[in-house]
């Protein structure tokens, strides 16, 4: 069985790391070289660091930013926001990151999906669904999940993994930052349809959470935000806790 990842989230906006409430409510959680070297020594095995407001501005990411993150940390990290490019993408890489993460731009280009697998490897590219329960289906959204679109989440997925995704990142918008925990169903859903990693995203607030997921589901990382910006749990605790249970944790 594959190790389980633990994976502290860091939200970018205006070169500080901030944290809302279903994607919206945000407030100021700190720097982000300083937090990612906690996390890094806490245990964490991959760092996410997303800048929010990027695609919203139509600018690029934080290339300067990323530079500095490389330069301090030393495990895999994704970056994500105002990446529409392959040149986009190349600047990322360039500057450090292990991986890059496409949200909008790929619903609105699924083939970029494929030319950064074909350039990068598929390694290098996680596709980012952000996703709601609409009437009666799960539906994706894009722009930080403030823009329903008329894709269905489940069909979304089977479409990025065929075109080369080496991982999905699936956020439920509704449990996002409540601490309520994961949104186990969908979650399971999309692991039961691919065969590439699924890091499950929104909602944990508790070390149960993360053992629940696990458990209940295919997923092979848990990502996480407010529990560990605000030191309700620390991701050593979070293993330990695993580990009692034997749920294999790098």
């Amino acid at each position: 069985m594959l190790k389980k990842r633990i994976i502290p989230c860091l939200d970018i906006r205006a070169g500080r790391v901030v944290k809302g409430i279903n994607f919206v409510g945000v407030k100021d959680a700190g720097d982000p070289v300083e937090l990612a070297l906690k996390y890094v020594a806490e245990g964490a095995d991959e760092l996410v660091f997303l800048d929010i407001t990027a695609t919203a501005e139509k600018r690029e990411t934080f290339v300067p930013l990323i530079k500095e993150i490389a330069a301090n940390i030393n495990i895999p990290f994704t970056v994500g926001g105002g990446i529409s490019t392959i040149e986009d993408v190349s600047k990322v890489i360039q500057a450090g990151a292990d991986k890059v993460s496409i949200n909008s731009a790929a619903i609105k280009n699924p083939n970029l999906i494929t030319a950064i697998k074909n350039n990068f490897g598929s390694q290098c590219v996680v596709v980012a669904i952000d996703t709601d329960y609409v009437g009666e289906a799960w539906k994706v959204f894009s722009k930080g999940g403030l823009e329903e679109t008329n894709l269905n989440t489940i069909d979304w997925v089977k479409v990025v993994a065929d075109l080369g995704a080496g991982e999905i990142l699936l956020t439920s918008i509704k449990e996002d930052g409540t601490k309520a925990g994961f949104a186990l169903d969908v979650i399971q859903q999309v692991c039961a349809l691919v065969n590439i990693p699924v890091i499950a995203s929104g909602g944990a607030g508790k070390k149960e959470d993360f053992y629940d997921v696990f458990k209940q589901t295919n997923a092979t990382a848990a990502l996480a935000a407010s529990i560990f910006h605000e030191d309700i749990v620390s991701i050593s605790s979070i293993k330990n806790f695993l580990n009692i249970y034997n749920i294999p944790v790098r």
